[in-house]
């Protein structure tokens, strides 16, 4: 599953610049796997859609009102799932 974890780092490193589509094309393709699911649901509460993201942190093992800054909680994600050597 490397190879899924670095796909999500490259969804993050996307949804920090502002690359929405490509972002949501990584958690998309990645659909089921909590972690994705996680990302997916950042990337609707960035956008200010809640009950779509609510629905994709039901899916994680995340809530809507566990972060209030987006950018805290993709570090969150990135600690989560990134290697220990880039960590």
């Amino acid at each position: 599953m490397a190879a899924d974890r670095e796909r999500l780092l490259e969804g993050i490193e996307h949804a920090r610049a502002g690359r929405w589509d490509e972002a949501h094309a990584v958690a998309q393709s990645l659909e089921g796997d909590p972690q994705a699911d996680w990302l997916h649901a950042i990337l609707h509460k960035i956008e200010g859609d809640a009950s779509n993201s609510r629905y994709w942190y039901s899916r994680s093992p995340h809530s809507y009102d566990s972060f209030a800054d987006s950018a805290a909680e993709l570090d969150a994600l990135t600690r989560e799932i990134a290697p220990r050597d880039r960590a």
